[in-house]
């Protein structure tokens, strides 16, 4: 029950600091927006000191960690791929465009016999 409590807490702190931004709208933007962060900060600093909150930061730092594990593709192979995806569209494209241009020529010139000035 307090974990609800808090997040319900935590939520009204980020919708004071929306609200903030509204209020202060006569006041210079850097203050609007810092109306709004201090808001988003207090709710997560909040949220942070709930078990939920916990398991959600550790499984935050666990995805970064798995990330860092990944192999990600050198430039060359990215432009290869990406060559390869465009190349790809292209021939699927003209494909769906002679289909439509072979339909359109079965059906409005042979069967409709609707020819074409």
């Amino acid at each position: 029950m307090a974990d609800k409590l808090k997040f319900m807490l935590a939520l009204l702190l980020l919708a004071a600091g929306v609200a903030g931004f509204y209020l202060l709208r006569e006041q210079a933007m850097i203050l609007r927006v810092l109306s709004v962060l201090a808001g988003l900060g207090a709710g997560v600093a909040v949220a942070w000191f709930t078990a939920p909150g916990r398991q959600f930061f550790d499984f935050s730092r666990e995805a970064v960690v798995e990330t860092k594990k990944v192999v990600w593709p050198s430039r060359k192979e990215t432009m290869q791929t990406t060559g390869i995806v465009f190349a790809f569209v292209l021939v699927m494209a003209i494909v769906l465009w002679m289909t439509d241009k072979g339909l359109e020529w079965v059906l409005y010139d042979l069967v409709l016999g609707w020819k074409k000035s």
